[in-house]
């Protein structure tokens, strides 16, 4: 095999980028090459010659090599697979082209390819090779078009190919194709990203189609091939440093950030556009394909929890919630949406919380407070309804809820109550040691309406244990019996004892709620306990603390 010489860019030598073969090279006469102009000069040696933006220098295959202009035996030198009448040719037109003429030596390759065609030879690297140079005459005498398709026929028969591909992407660049050029010359610096017309041309070309497609360019290119590790062939011998591999790193992450970025805004935008003209379902499959890009996204949460609530998907509303809420525990969007959704699951205390929690975070919001009225209420009816299933739902005062009769029974002394109230069996016991024999006292003691004996009975109890105690069957009329007792019997004898159990009773699960279920009646006479109170003011607490504290319960 002949060696293969590295000529200095020049006239007449297929153009300063012309592409020497691995056999050697042809030092003819520069004849007609003053004609040409090619490309810029390359900066980037190929394996065998020099490869640059321009068409480059016809491709050797074989054992042979093409020589002198002055020795027809080198003429005849064997090229790979190819029948020596080919062969001739084909060293006939490589001869042709380094001296510039293309058109000649456009017309040899047709011959061999013809003659290749007719032979029946079964060497598709050698046809491709033909293909491959009389794309490069056709390239240096402008014939961009025809460049394409003998550098696409090149590829069908050796993928990935350098040499066609580079020359391809010159061609398309040269009919303001730039997608598809851009596309090409990111393939070649797969193949070798140390070709730096590539890298030059890529830089060059970005610029034009942001000019032209503007900032989501990227998205109107056609899909780049992904080349296989066998078609790399001309990856420079030295691994790339561990700096250089780490920056191509970041700049690769920071484009596939970019990429799902602009994806993530136009969808988002997509599922906004369907929610203003009522395609619910739709905006939230957008809004899905969201999440799967941005799972983090808080707001993206609370926009597909709203289509849920349109589409009456409440359990799938409350989940989005759920999670915008673990994003942003203070999101008042999150709260006031998660409220709707366990209003359409019919779980009236939990939609009262949340709501609450908006309020708290934004007394303005308005349709918070409505939907906290209409709330209220419908809890007040399912109460109602829980303590008797067999009446029809209705709307009713909370202190009616465990029937009347009983309670008249209780008072007159006719009841089953009555009959046992002077028994030992009913008394309320004086130390209380848990929370179950507190609720069997306080039951008793509010069933006989009897408040001294809720006084007695929290006079015996710590005010801290006080919440502990009353969670677990805490009502409206629980704590309207607690408020008598405290008003009716101990503010006068231990008033401390009165505001440190007020104190400590919001603390119970579920207070907050509860306290909402009160009556005007009940209200008022919450407010009048704590005017006393206040009047009442020792040197443990201030009219200040007990308005304070009175801010907790009205």
């Amino acid at each position: 095999m002949g060696n293969a010489h590295k000529k200095p860019p020049g006239r007449g030598d297929g153009g300063p980028h012309a592409e020497h073969a691995p056999q050697g090279h042809w030092r003819g006469k520069r004849g007609s090459a003053d004609k040409h102009r090619g490309p810029e000069p390359a900066k980037k040696d190929l394996a065998n010659g020099a490869q640059g933006a321009g068409g480059g220098g016809a491709e050797q295959t074989g054992d042979g090599s093409a020589g002198s202009g002055g020795d027809d035996s080198r003429l005849d030198a064997p090229c790979g697979a190819l029948p020596p009448p080919l062969a001739r040719l084909k060293n006939e037109g490589n001869l042709l082209f380094k001296n510039g003429q293309f058109a000649d030596a456009l017309e040899k390759y047709s011959q061999a390819i013809t003659g290749f065609t007719d032979s029946g030879i079964d060497s598709p690297e050698d046809l491709s090779v033909l293909y491959s140079n009389r794309a490069a005459c056709h390239l240096k005498d402008g014939n961009s078009t025809d460049c394409i398709q003998d550098c696409t026929r090149a590829l069908e028969l050796r993928p990935f190919s350098l040499k066609p591909l580079l020359r391809r992407a010159m061609a398309h660049e040269s009919l303001e194709r730039y997608s598809k050029a851009y596309v090409d010359y990111k393939t070649v610096l797969q193949i070798d990203a140390g070709v730096q017309s590539a890298h030059d041309s890529v830089n060059r070309i970005t610029k034009v189609l942001i000019e032209q497609d503007g900032a989501d360019w990227r998205e109107k290119l056609p899909e780049i091939p992904l080349v296989p590790l066998s078609a790399q062939q001309h990856r420079r011998e030295e691994p790339p440093s561990a700096e250089l591999a780490q920056a191509r790193a970041a700049r690769a992450a920071q484009e596939t950030a970019r990429r799902a970025e602009a994806r993530f805004s136009s969808v988002k935008q997509e599922g906004n556009e369907c929610v203003k003209t009522g395609r619910y379902r739709e905006a939230a499959e957008k809004y899905s394909e969201c999440l799967a890009l941005k799972p983090d996204e808080c707001a993206v949460y609370t926009n597909r929890a709203l289509c849920y609530l349109k589409l009456e998907l409440f359990a799938e509303a409350k989940q989005d919630c759920d999670s915008a809420l673990h994003l942003e525990p203070s999101n008042k969007k999150a709260f006031y949406r998660r409220a709707l959704a366990y209003k359409g699951l019919k779980d009236y205390l939990a939609c009262s919380s949340d709501l609450q929690e908006v309020l708290q975070l934004d007394p303005n919001v308005q349709e918070a407070e409505r939907e906290l009225e209409e709330v209220t209420v419908l809890l007040r009816q399912s109460l109602a309804a829980a303590a008797s299933p067999g009446k029809p739902r209705k709307s009713v005062p909370i202190t009616e809820v465990d029937g009347s009769d009983e309670e008249t029974d209780a008072v007159n002394g006719t009841g089953a109550a009555g009959s046992h109230c002077d028994g030992e069996e009913l008394r309320v016991p004086t130390q209380p040691a848990n929370a179950y024999e507190f609720g069997q006292a306080l039951n008793a003691a509010r069933s006989r309406g009897d408040t001294a004996a809720c006084a007695e009975l929290l006079q015996a109890v710590a005010p801290e244990a006080l919440p502990e105690y009353v969670s677990s069957t805490l009502d409206g009329r629980t704590v309207h019996f607690i408020m008598q007792a405290l008003d009716g019997h101990l503010l006068q004898k231990d008033p401390n004892l009165v505001y440190q159990h007020l104190s400590h009773l919001p603390t119970a699960e579920r207070f907050s709620v509860v306290l909402m279920l009160l009556d005007a009646d009940e209200r008022r006479q919450t407010t009048r306990l704590f005017e006393r109170l206040s009047a009442a003011a020792t040197g443990a607490f201030t009219a200040d603390d007990v308005q304070n504290l009175a801010n907790r319960y009205i």
